[in-house]
């Protein structure tokens, strides 16, 4: 038996940043304003790929991806992103975060440049990965610079600001990626991300100052190496049971079981190590533990959800890319106009209350998808659009709130990078499981229809909605009929993944009435705090 290894001290003044402290930079929130501008891309990229995957699956106008293939085109980047972002954002720590943030935008928009222009599924996928690198440089420096330039009575609102920068990006990607695709080729979805990473780069050059802690503090490759290492088998594991359509097989469980080993070898490993990639004793503070709990059930239900809306708008309804983008601007109105006011919201009923509140709407909404049929109105939909987005531009503030107030100051960057870190692991297991459900039950679903099908094509032809309907177009008479029961296949398993997806978010509203505290917890004074109680393993 092992005692924990304490936090290091921070009792000692940190950077000049920390006269922020009293009275905050001068030039704030211009600072704050470029580096909402320069996540855009990061974020916006999430997003905004989901109204391609119907075009990147084409084999004329795309690369013929299978569905299998438009996951890992997602997840690369996602667990690329979060097996790095507390790294990332240790070394912003130790050596600038302006200067990590600069290194991060170059590296995302040469990646993006190779993923315009990849020429099969592999090459988008590993150019998918390397953009997870520079996203991972990115996210955690912002939060911890706007920590850092903002006072603490304008902290609350600045992370708002903040977070509803980051829901309108997630929510104005969908309509960007269409009107794109409308007038020129796939790859523009990540090429429009070169000209924000090369003006973000010349704002943050001039306005943005440096900040850092420590320069002594130490990296941790094997629990990065154990973490992605882990997240890819789990992922892995689980994308395989959708392609087959069965979680029994030896292909399926093996990985799974193998990555959830591999998981729970770095946690221990993170609990003997004084200098972690993921700091696991910080889940020791309820507050922390309960808002970095939610933030990956919410995202893990949101972005699932939002993997399977884009093939219903475009497949099974037959919108164009640029129709299916516009019809998630409610989502975008109700980020823009209920975000920057959610500070408010807080101050006023407490973050429990409205987290609460906002998590158990967000969880009906979900459900309610269940609902949703080829013929329901598109004006219901877009209602429930709109109540869903309200409902989540009041959940991310306070959670993100909660997460900064519980650590110490000068450990912004930890927070941040724990934060994302969850958030995007969440978010990939959400398109990894809610995917893979939504293709067993479509693959089950589709069966009996197949037998009109040529033997050589049945398989290719069960394996997606999208794959289905090409395969529909060469059948003459007999493809009407196949693309009536791939819609209805389809409507199954988006309903099966929905009702799942409310249920999730769903345990987060629990979760948040249970532990949350009713006001924002303060922020420790150091990192020692945390040691009071030594874990022993």
């Amino acid at each position: 038996m092992r005692e924990q290894a304490p936090l290091p001290p921070s009792d000692a003044p940190s950077s000049p940043a920390a006269a922020a402290e009293v009275d905050g930079h001068p030039r704030r929130w211009a600072i704050l304003a470029v580096l909402v501008f320069s996540l855009l891309a990061v974020v916006l990229d999430n997003t905004i790929l989901n109204v391609a995957l119907k075009t990147i699956a084409d084999p004329v106008e795309g690369l013929g991806t299978t569905q299998s293939e438009l996951e890992w085109a997602i997840n690369s980047y996602t667990l690329v992103f979060a097996g790095l972002l507390f790294t990332f954002g240790l070394l912003g720590d130790r050596h600038g975060r302006k200067r990590m943030l600069l290194i991060g935008l170059v590296v995302f928009g040469l990646s993006s440049l190779a993923s315009a222009y990849a020429q099969d599924p592999m090459q988008l996928i590993v150019a998918r990965a390397i953009m997870g690198i520079g996203g991972a440089a990115i996210m955690p420096a912002t939060l911890a610079i706007i920590s850092n330039v903002f006072p603490p009575r304008e902290r609350g609102k600045a992370i708002g600001i903040w977070a509803g920068g980051v829901g309108l990006a997630m929510a104005i990607g969908p309509i960007t990626g269409g009107v794109l695709l409308e007038y020129f080729w796939w790859g523009s979805v990540f090429l429009v991300n070169v000209p924000v990473v090369v003006i973000g780069v010349l704002l943050i050059a001039f306005l943005v100052p440096e900040s850092k802690e420590s320069a002594s503090l130490k990296l941790d490759p094997v629990g990065v190496l154990l973490s992605i290492i882990g997240l890819v088998a789990l992922v892995y594991g689980i994308i395989r049971g959708g392609e087959l359509a069965s979680f029994t097989h030896l292909e399926v469980w093996l990985p799974t079981l193998v990555g959830v080993v591999v998981l729970v070898l770095f946690v221990l490993h993170e609990r003997r190590s004084d200098h972690p990639a993921f700091d696991v004793r910080y889940f020791r503070v309820p507050a922390f533990a309960t808002a970095v709990s939610t933030t990956a059930l919410v995202f893990f239900a949101m972005m699932g959800v939002m993997f399977f809306l884009a093939f219903y708008w475009q497949m099974a309804r037959g919108f164009s890319a640029l129709e299916a983008g516009a019809l998630v601007l409610p989502f975008a109105v109700a980020q823009v106009v209920l975000g920057p006011l959610s500070a408010r919201m807080v101050e006023r009923f407490g973050g429990k209350i409205v987290a609460t509140v906002s998590l158990f709407v967000v969880s009906l909404t979900l459900a309610a998808h269940a609902l949703i049929q080829l013929d329901t109105p598109v004006w219901m939909v877009l209602v429930l659009s709109f109540v869903q987005g309200a409902a989540m531009a009041n959940i991310m503030p306070p959670a993100t709130t909660t997460i900064m107030q519980s650590i110490p100051r000068e450990k912004a960057g930890v927070g941040s990078a724990m934060s994302n870190t969850v958030r995007q692991i969440g978010g990939a297991l959400g398109v990894a499981v809610l995917g893979s459900v939504l293709s067993a039950v479509y693959r089950d679903q589709i069966a009996p229809s197949l037998t009109a099908v040529p033997e050589h094509l049945r398989h290719a032809a069960g394996e997606s909605i999208t794959a289905t309907h090409g395969v529909a177009e060469g059948l003459g008479a007999q493809g009407a009929a196949l693309v009536e029961a791939a819609d209805a296949a389809f409507i199954q398993g988006m309903h099966v993944a929905a009702l799942i997806a409310g249920g999730v978010a769903l345990v987060g509203t629990l979760v948040v009435a249970k532990w949350m505290p009713g006001k924002a917890a303060a922020a420790p004074r150091s990192g020692a705090a945390l040691d009071k109680k030594p874990a022993k393993v």
